[in-house]
């Protein structure tokens, strides 16, 4: 998500000439990336992003040169299914079949400028990237013409086989909602940026959730606590954690939390602690149901020996990625299915 929000930065720079972007669209075995990585080469010759480990975009970066001189978009199927992958540079034994959209960019492309827009509005945007096609002018990125995904506006009925569309339904960054703004939040806010998510901070003690204590967050929320959680308003699809470090902010930013449906929620500190603030809810009239207590991450984070701050940040970060995923987290050396699975 990083990578493309700062292709489409660059996209939509002032003063941004024509660029060459490659798509990976198709992968038929194993690949480094999955479809949808793009690698931008700007008209100053500055790359972001990428579509492998590194064994490709020597290549790639060749044909965007000559994608820009030319101006007509090409794809590149690129084999690596034999021992002889060694070609393309370090030999990562991918052993699959890739095939890259290379196409010249006008400044300010209207798929780049919608999808700027719908990253703030934390919208999905749906595009479509042809990748076959008899004619050239019709391979590249194009917005789709609906939320369904149907052929682009100008392209040939379905049903024209000479056309093949790689459909991309961008989802918006995703949000996470740090309540507390001690100094622990600090390295979570700064790595949750890093994975390019929305960040907001959220906390009752206005010297401490400022624009110098966590300059990498989008947005601060400051508010007592029993209105914190309604005044920040994560919704359905955001990510949670409660770390104000103090008992009587911790309560009522639960007890509101626990109400929404979030796809991650989770609370800093022990068990033992977690287990009180859940039994003053429930004394409270607030009891947990089942679906809310398993959805309730207590103590936060995976079992990585974590110590200090940034460390603790790093569990944090992992769990969450592992439950957007739907992944029990284990190593990769244990895992019996492919690794993009």
């Amino acid at each position: 998500m990083k990578e493309l929000q700062a292709i489409v930065r660059a996209l939509l720079a002032p003063g941004a000439g024509a660029s060459v972007l490659a798509t990976l669209a198709t992968v038929a075995g194993s690949s480094y990336r999955r479809p949808g990585a793009r690698l931008l080469v700007t008209a100053d010759g500055h790359r972001i992003g990428s579509i492998s480990g590194g064994c490709l975009e020597e290549d790639v970066i060749a044909r965007a040169r000559q994608v820009a001189a030319t101006g007509c978009a090409e794809t590149v199927v690129y084999d690596t299914t034999t021992e002889n992958d060694l070609v393309w540079g370090v030999g990562l034994g991918c052993h699959g079949i890739v095939r890259v959209v290379l196409e010249k960019l006008p400044p300010r492309p209207a798929w780049a400028a919608a999808l700027a827009e719908n990253f703030a509005a934390r919208r999905p945007t749906p595009l479509a990237i042809v990748h076959r096609a008899a004619d050239p002018a019709q391979l590249g990125t194009r917005l789709a013409s609906a939320p369904a995904l149907s052929l682009p506006n100008g392209l040939p009925a379905a049903r024209d086989a000479a056309i093949e569309v790689f459909h991309h339904l961008v989802p918006p960054p995703t949000a996470l909602f740090i309540f507390g703004a001690g100094d622990d939040a600090q390295p979570l806010a700064r790595f949750a940026a890093e994975l390019g998510w929305h960040v907001t901070i959220a906390d009752p003690r206005a010297a401490l959730a400022t624009a110098e204590r966590f300059p990498t967050a989008h947005a601060l929320v400051v508010a007592p606590a029993a209105g914190l959680v309604a005044r920040a308003a994560p919704d359905a699809d955001t990510l949670a954690v409660v770390m104000t470090h103090h008992y009587v902010h911790d309560v009522p930013l639960l007890r509101e939390l626990l109400a929404r449906p979030l796809a991650y929620l989770g609370l800093l500190g022990p068990k033992k602690r977690a287990e009180k603030i859940l039994a003053d809810l429930a004394a409270a009239g607030a009891p947990l149901s089942p679906e809310q207590r398993a959805r309730l991450h207590a103590p936060v984070g995976l079992d990585l020996g974590a110590d200090s701050p940034a460390q603790v940040a790093l569990a944090i970060l992992a769990e969450m990625q592992a439950a957007l995923t739907g992944r029990d987290a284990r190593s990769l050396r244990d895992r019996t299915r492919p690794i993009h699975a």
